[in-house]
């Protein structure tokens, strides 16, 4: 509704001004063009996505994004860098909340799928190609942050079991690479239920881990 005053101040045949917006700080500025680079990067990945797009969607000039991130590949960088943290951060979490090791197993499993389930745009980011100066933020370097993370965990079990723990790195990698690409097939059909995803994983993980030999060998013959 327009006051006496806009009315007077519009003139004859001409709008009443709007009101101002309210000026963004520096640091909402930085966060709302994070949240529209994190759309766009998960719906276009990098190369589908422009800084001239990031800055239409914010309502900002392009010198505004280079001001705050430096270009395109910054802003992406830091997208990459605190969705990798977020997720390193649950796994951790879920690794201190069981007492046995396949409890452990379980609750790493949920925390991958409740990621993908709460954090879908970050995640599609995460497993998409990445720049090739980009030295994180690939899906093979997601697998390897998150594979040290148990790697000690089953360095140790193995250990109890009698077997050779040099080798819980390459089997650590082999497990969390299994649970990641479940999940990004899961994080497309979205069917089983979480739970029965969860389940699964941790079937063939754990019983294949608990079936291993001291000192495996191929028993065919090799190509």
């Amino acid at each position: 509704m327009t006051t006496s005053r806009e009315a007077r101040d519009a003139g004859p045949g001409r709008p009443a001004r709007s009101a101002p917006r309210a000026r963004m700080t520096g640091k909402q500025r930085r966060e709302q063009l994070l949240d529209v680079g994190r759309g766009l990067f998960a719906e276009k990945g990098f190369e589908g996505t422009s800084v001239e797009e990031i800055a239409a969607t914010a309502q900002v000039s392009k010198p505004v994004v280079y001001e705050h991130f430096g270009g395109k590949e910054g802003l992406y960088a830091v997208v990459v860098d605190r969705e990798i943290a977020s997720l390193l951060d649950a796994i951790n979490r879920s690794l201190q909340t069981g007492a046995h090791p396949r409890l452990m197993l379980e609750q790493a499993a949920f925390a991958l799928l409740d990621y993908i389930e709460t954090s879908t745009d970050g995640f599609r980011i995460l497993v998409r190609d990445s720049p090739v100066a980009q030295s994180t933020g690939t899906f093979a370097s997601l697998i390897s942050d998150v594979a040290n993370q148990v790697e000690y965990l089953l360095a140790a079990e193995f250990k109890a079991r009698g077997l050779e723990p040099k080798a819980a790195p390459l089997y650590a990698q082999m497990l969390v690479g299994m649970v990641a690409l479940t999940g990004q097939h899961w994080l497309d059909v979205r069917k089983p239920k979480k739970a029965e995803v969860a389940a699964h994983l941790v079937n063939l993980a754990w019983n294949g881990l608990s079936g291993l030999e001291r000192r495996p060998r191929l028993k065919g013959p090799r190509p």
